[in-house]
């Protein structure tokens, strides 16, 4: 058996790389280039500069075709199998589909895992670095945005010290509203302070019109102090303030944890962060549950060329994406829990796919 598992994974890889290069291509021809030609040409950006974009946006596109690539991998390979006769010659032999299908099923589950570890440690870096790199090269901003809503500012190494909690920042007169300190000693939070306001006199953060909980290391409430104008410890200047805000596709998963928990407790709405959290997960795992979609519907693809097999990856893909942003926003307006808004298009395939396969084992 294992010379057949080897067998049918040298198959996969061929159309694999394949669908990477194919969907990485439609992806960049029809998007990326488009963007990079016009910062060239209306904003001046130099030839290096559009260069590490470019660069830059890559892993974002390649962790998208992990599953389309699967898709197409599992199809081609199916099809060829059983335009040869090659399945009836092994179900011949009493393999079984589903034995068939198992060393499928593992390299999908390892290009999973793969795309998971890539999109938790490469791809929020990586755009994080182009948006830096548009403001700062291109748009050649390096001051605070006129307003930015519900900011979040980490202070600490391994061990947090501080975590800021702002609903605004008004870049133009350099304050910050309602704010919210989290100060924390060893870990054990320590101390919070509340406070209308902040304003930065060039050095500092001065603190206005607030008050500081002091909590013991029971978690208890030991005392409180009222103030009208307080110095805070807060050391980023505003526009390191600015700079720190990232969107949810440029934080990692405890990123994403801590804002959605931060928010939470200000009373602000998470639902599309949660819905985001939970993709992190279901989106990878696209790439084992459209290889249970692709193995079954290749054997009926019989001798289908590497065009028909892409085509139809593009209409399964398409149906998947599209289930995908319904319940997303579902899931994001509260009208469905945003873990079931995430998780509907992934549990959808399963069953069309545990049904196709039902059906190629009869």
């Amino acid at each position: 058996m294992r010379i057949l598992d080897k067998y049918i994974v040298k198959e996969l890889a061929g159309p694999f790389i394949f669908g990477i290069c194919a969907f990485s291509s439609i992806f960049i021809g029809t998007d990326v280039l488009f963007k990079m030609a016009r910062f060239m040409t209306e904003q001046g950006a130099a030839f290096s500069t559009v260069a590490k974009l470019f660069v830059y946006r890559l892993p974002s596109i390649i962790v998208l075709t992990f599953p389309m690539s699967m898709l197409l991998a599992s199809l081609l390979t199916f099809s060829r199998l059983s335009g040869n006769s090659e399945i009836v010659a092994m179900k011949t032999g009493g393999v079984s589909f589903s034995r068939l299908i198992t060393p499928v099923i593992i390299v999908s589950l390892c290009v999973s895992i793969l795309a998971m570890v890539f999109n938790e440690l490469v791809v929020p870096a990586a755009n994080l670095a182009y948006t830096d790199t548009v403001r700062e090269e291109i748009q050649k901003d390096g001051s605070p945005g006129k307003t930015q809503d519900n900011l979040l500012v980490r202070e600490g190494g391994a061990q947090t010290e501080r975590i800021t909690f702002a609903r605004r920042l008004n870049g133009e007169t350099k304050t910050m509203q309602g704010i919210d300190i989290q100060e924390f000693d060893e870990g054990r939070l320590a101390r919070i302070i509340s406070a209308e306001q902040a304003a930065w006199d060039g050095k500092n953060w001065e603190l206005s019109n607030g008050i500081i909980y002091e909590i013991d290391a029971n978690g208890n409430l030991e005392h409180t102090l009222r103030f009208q104008k307080q110095s805070s410890n807060i050391r980023k200047n505003p526009t390191e303030v600015s700079k720190e805000q990232k969107k949810p596709e440029e934080m990692t998963i405890e990123e994403l944890k801590l804002r959605i928990k931060v928010l939470d407790r200000e009373n602000e709405p998470t639902n599309d962060l949660k819905v985001k959290l939970h993709e992190r997960i279901t989106f990878p795992l696209a790439s084992l549950i459209f290889t249970l979609i692709g193995a079954p519907l290749g054997l009926q693809s019989h001798r289908a060329s590497s065009s028909i097999g892409l085509g139809q990856s593009i209409i399964i893909i398409f149906v998947y994406y599209a289930i995908m942003m319904i319940s997303d926003a579902l899931g994001a307006n509260g009208t469905i829990p945003p873990a079931l808004g995430a998780w509907t298009p992934n549990i959808i395939m399963i069953l069309c796919g545990f049904f196709l396969i039902h059906r190629a084992s009869r």
